[in-house]
């Protein structure tokens, strides 16, 4: 949605009822860059009675979901972040931003949509990758340090908690044991059906490691499901707000410290790029998210390997919305030769 047709006026009312706020003017200052989920805008509120205020809309787009469905509930994805976010808001001390509110009925901004307060902070950048640009290149290297294990300690937190507290069973379809059979059958049916035939070599072979080698005995929980630095707001080396739930699920903990990983080896081997001092290597990551978790590590491997190949399905997904709105040329093979290849192609290499 551009700014021109985004409604102000309206946005401007609705956040008023939900924070009691009168005569509220509402100015778009920003679009931040990336994400394919959903649309997010920065807004700056002035009102007589509370002044300046910052917030954030994420607005549904109208494409497909990026990710499969978790549930049997037909939803926005947007509406999965947002119960996601006011459980973890509610039942735990984790930092997530605060929230306003979501609006189901799109007569409202053409859209459903959820509104959340301005958190303050810095993001580290992807493209390029925050390992040769941006803030965290210069800290001092124990700052470095510190915050990859602040970020892996509060990933966590989030694994300990009891997800029986949290009122997200819908997560879980009906029928369904949750766990890593699950996942994999969701996440490699969901790659099928965006495929449509045609070959991914990689994935193939990737299907097949995985099938053999995730572990079948473990303890689930509720998952981030993207995990990563550049989904969390920094001040400073520690987490101020953790960000994008819309791929939570209900799985074992190494289903997300898996993608923390093979996202870091994006980030350092598949750039090219050295680890600066003080930037942990994966296997010391490892070590510090298990200490954090107070459990024995486990091989990681597998999931790793699963990560990267979400990975792929993703692109192949967002990549389809992109020809979907006539964005390729006919003969692209995009999908298929991209990074998420080249980095599951690197995973499979390391292995063999």
């Amino acid at each position: 949605m551009t700014e021109e047709l985004l409604d102000t006026e309206a946005l401007g009312s609705w956040i008023a009822s939900k924070t009691g706020s009168a005569d509220l003017l509402i100015e778009v200052d920003g679009r931040p860059s990336g994400g394919f989920s959903a649309e997010t805008i920065l807004l700056t509120a002035v009102s007589p009675s509370r002044g300046t205020q910052r917030f954030v809309a994420r607005l549904e787009t109208p494409e497909p979901a990026v990710y499969p469905a978790q549930s049997d509930l037909s939803m926005p994805e947007i509406e999965i972040q947002y119960r996601i976010m006011e459980s973890l808001s509610r039942e735990t001390s984790l930092p997530i931003a605060g929230l306003v509110g979501y609006e189901s009925d799109p007569s409202v901004l053409g859209t459903p949509f959820f509104v959340m307060n301005h958190v303050d902070g810095v993001v580290p950048i992807e493209s390029p990758p925050y390992s040769v640009e941006g803030f965290f290149t210069q800290l001092s290297a124990a700052d470095r340090f510190a915050l990859i294990d602040n970020g892996l300690n509060h990933l966590a937190q989030l694994h300990r908690i009891d997800a029986s507290t949290l009122g997200l069973e819908w997560l879980t379809p009906a029928g369904v044991t949750p766990g890593s059979r699950h996942l994999l059958d969701l996440w490699r049916s969901f790659g099928e059906t965006e495929l449509n035939g045609r070959s991914h070599q990689l994935l193939e072979a990737a299907w097949k490691i995985i099938e053999d080698e995730l572990p079948t005995a473990e303890t689930v929980g509720l998952c981030w499901g993207d995990p990563r630095p550049g989904n969390i707001i920094w001040r400073d080396t520690s987490p101020a707000c953790l960000t994008d739930f819309e791929a939570a699920c209900i799985g074992p903990p190494e289903f997300d410290l898996g993608w923390w990983l093979m996202f870091d080896r994006t980030m350092h081997e598949l750039a090219g790029v050295e680890r600066l001092p003080g930037d942990p290597t994966r296997d010391e990551q490892r070590s510090m998210y298990f200490a954090h978790a107070g459990r024995d590590a486990v091989d990681t491997s597998a999931h790793e390997l699963f990560a990267a190949a979400r990975y792929c399905v993703i692109v192949v997904r967002v990549m389809n919305r992109l020809d979907q709105r006539g964005l390729l040329p006919a003969d692209s093979m995009v999908w298929r030769d991209n990074p998420a290849s080249d980095c599951l192609k690197m995973v499979l290499d390391e292995r063999s």
